[in-house]
């Protein structure tokens, strides 16, 4: 059975486009503005370096990500440990999702 939880009001949202040798990384403060796009890049120092810029910005954070083989698991568990709220976005939900944005599979 799915797990509800609501995002708080004030989280800053990432997505992560997971791969097997660099993620895409999309940072949204909640008061809206522009979004901060990185790339990081499959190493342990990138992966620090990434939780090291969540945790600067001192505020709930909310990470999604879609688990793509097995290549999400080292960052998640660099990002749990480090005390961030992790989400796993299923590959149909956003198939699905983009279906209905799109009236149409449009990839």
């Amino acid at each position: 059975m799915t797990k509800r939880s609501s995002t708080p009001a004030d989280a800053v949202l990432v997505a992560i486009d997971m791969s097997k040798y660099r993620q895409e990384v999309l940072i949204e403060r909640p008061e809206g503005g522009r979004r901060r796009r990185m790339t990081v890049m499959a190493t342990k120092a990138d992966y620090d370096r990434l939780a090291d810029d969540l945790s600067a910005i001192g505020r709930p954070i909310v990470v999604g990500f879609e688990a793509t083989g097995n290549y999400h698991r080292t960052l998640a568990h660099r990002l749990l440990s480090a005390g961030f709220e992790l989400r796993l976005i299923s590959s149909v939900a956003l198939a699905r999702t983009r279906e209905a944005l799109h009236n149409g599979w449009d990839k």
